[in-house]
Order: C-alpha cells, then structure tokens, then sequence
C-alpha cells in the first residue's frame, strides 16, 4: 500500500462496499487514529495497511502545522 491507495482506492473502496464510508471521514477528521485503528481492523486491513494509514495521518498533521 502507498499513497495513492490512501487517497482514492484500496481503502476508500473497501469502507464504501461496507456502508462505513462516512464513519470512516469522521474518524479521520477528528484525528482519532483509535477508531481508525478498529474500523480497519474490522473491514479486514492488516496491520501494515494499518500503519500505513495512520502515518499518512500523522503526516497530514505536520503539513496542518
């Protein structure tokens, strides 16, 4: 997984297939990478698609500041 699958495919697809889309955006926007964390979990990401995702979190937050 890289960025590209971060932004519009692989991960976005999958929680749209789910009907969790929505509550996806929320757990991003509000930065809780925890209900990110179990919402992956729950769709079936492994962990390195996990970690992959919250860093492109944490990245986002160093480019906000």
């Amino acid at each position: 997984m890289d960025q590209s699958d971060f932004e519009g495919t692989l991960v976005l697809e999958r929680f749209a297939e789910l009907g969790k889309l929505d509550e996806f955006y929320e757990a991003i926007d509000s930065d809780d990478k925890q209900r990110v964390r179990t919402l992956m979990r729950k769709a079936g990401f492994n962990l390195e698609e996990i970690d992959c995702v919250l860093g492109e979190m944490d990245n986002t937050d160093r480019m906000d500041q």
